[in-house]
């Protein structure tokens, strides 16, 4: 592709800490950048405590786990969401119930949760989509009232402020991914946080195949190897330092955008609410005319993204209600090149394509 769609950021401090892991011959699940990891991307959001763990998607599972899902259970997710979400809940035998999501900032609605909750409702797990953060407030409120836990699905917000509080720290467990496409990234890797102790210990318990610390082999309950290695802390470390700057970039790239796409056919722009700081993981639009702008834009080496399917159309999770908001989400949106390493003659070219189509 000419203008790729989202190259990660990567310089000689990664590369120096990477020599540095295997040189000290500590290159899997022990060694000193794990504990430098967890304790910097801790302090970085404000949170107590912190586990590295493989990827996004066991970080929702571990902490579903953590909580005491069962099989069973119903677990409230958006309908507009990564496939992860769902899965994760899926994982354990619990029911996954969909909610639409909010016209503006495309994130679960308050509304659709609160018709959603029943007696079997154990957890509702908010994501904060394409980098806005999700209307945390009344979705505590709901849980609070019903007894019920939050996890929040940060895999695409990384430094998003909610009130000027990080996303993940404001629900039970939050959640992280750091995949080669999201804002900081060691390759595959995720993180839960929490601000209780008992939370994490259980998470660190069950990552480890749930062993014993004290009698080595001793597993009392079933585990999982949801370790991250020295190498992918490593480079973890040193992308975090970068992390305010790449917001600040993605979210200069999001202006530009919206500068030169201002008043272009019936393209509409993601929200950034009062309350809210959007990250803007992805600068992802809406437009009737998405297919031929995605035609458009390959024909000229230029990478986009759709958004996700609706999870009530995949076959796991098919359900014949309507969910006016996520289908029209899909039907009409589409992420444009935001890489961090984009130019603005790069931003210039994708606008010049957009604008022939209409």
């Amino acid at each position: 592709m000419k203008i790729p769609f989202a190259d990660p950021l990567l310089g000689d401090e990664e590369l120096n800490n990477v020599i540095d892991a295997v040189k000290s011959t500590w290159i899997g699940a022990l060694g000193k950048y794990l504990g430098q990891f967890e304790k910097d991307f801790s302090g970085y959001l404000g949170s107590k405590h912190a586990s590295t763990v493989t990827n996004g998607t066991v970080a929702i599972h571990a902490a579903l786990l953590a909580l005491g899902i069962k099989p069973g259970d119903e677990v409230i997710v958006p309908d507009m969401t990564f496939v992860a979400t769902a899965n994760a809940a899926a994982f354990i035998g619990a029911k996954v119930v969909l909610a639409d999501v909010e016209k503006d900032t495309w994130n679960i609605d308050p509304k659709e949760v609160a018709k959603k909750i029943t007696k079997k409702t154990k957890a509702i797990i908010p994501v904060h989509l394409y980098g806005h953060p999700a209307d945390m407030d009344p979705i505590m409120e709901l849980a609070r009232k019903n007894g019920l836990f939050v996890v929040e699905d940060c895999a695409e917000a990384a430094g998003a402020e909610y009130k000027g509080r990080k996303v993940g720290t404001i629900g039970d467990i939050g959640c992280f991914s750091f995949h080669a496409s999201k804002l900081i990234t060691t390759g595959e890797g995720g993180m839960c946080v929490t601000g209780r102790k008992e939370l994490w210990e259980k998470i660190e318990h069950l990552k480890n195949h749930a062993m014993d610390e004290k009698r080595r082999y001793w597993h009392d309950m079933i585990g999982y190897n949801y370790r991250m290695t020295n190498i992918q802390a490593a480079i973890g470390v040193a992308q975090l330092r970068k992390l305010d700057r790449i917001i600040e970039k993605k979210r200069r790239i999001a202006g530009k955008y919206m500068d030169f796409l201002e008043g272009v056919g019936d393209i509409r722009f993601p929200a950034e609410k009062e309350w809210a700081k959007n990250v803007f993981w992805f600068f992802s639009m809406l437009s009737s005319k998405k297919d031929a702008i995605e035609i458009a834009l390959k024909n000229r080496g230029i990478e986009t993204r759709p958004f996700f399917w609706p999870m009530h159309e995949l076959p796991m999770f098919r359900s014949s209600e309507k969910f006016p908001v996520s289908s029209m989400l899909h039907r009409e949106g589409i992420s444009l090149p935001s890489s961090a390493l984009l130019e603005e003659g790069h931003i210039r070219e994708v606008c010049r394509v957009i604008k022939s189509v209409f």
